[in-house]
C-alpha cells in the first residue's frame, strides 16, 4: 500500500550518522531544560506576586517535570549507545512485520 522510501539526505558515513543524531538529540534536550526553566520561573514568580504566604505549589511542577527532565538527560548522555546488534534485531523485527 504504503513503500517507505529511504531519505535522500541519509549519510552513507554511520559514524557521521550517528554524530548527527546525537547532535539532535542534544539540541532537544537544551530546548527541553529551556523551556522547563522559563516555565517555572514563571510559576515561581506568579507565587511569590500573589500567593507566597500560601504553599509553594510550584514544588509539583518542579518536581514533577524535573523528573522528566533527569531521564531526559539520562536518555542522551548515558553510555548506552545502539550496537550492531541491537540495530540487527530491530532490522529484523521491522522487515518481519512489513508483510502484516
Amino acid at each position: 500500500m504504503y513503500d517507505r522510501q529511504p531519505l535522500p539526505d541519509v549519510d552513507p558515513d554511520p559514524i557521521r550518522a550517528r554524530a548527527i543524531r546525537q547532535l539532535h538529540l542534544k539540541r532537544g534536550l537544551k530546548l527541553h531544560a529551556l523551556i522547563y526553566v522559563m516555565a517555572n520561573v514563571i510559576q515561581v514568580v506568579v507565587w511569590f506576586a500573589y500567593t507566597s504566604e500560601q504553599f509553594f505549589w510550584p514544588l509539583w511542577s518542579l518536581l514533577g517535570w524535573g523528573i522528566g527532565l533527569v531521564f531526559h538527560i539520562w536518555a542522551v548522555y548515558s553510555g548506552a549507545s545502539l550496537d550492531e546488534a541491537r540495530i540487527e534485531r530491530e532490522v529484523n523485527r521491522i522487515h518481519g512485520g512489513a508483510g502484516r
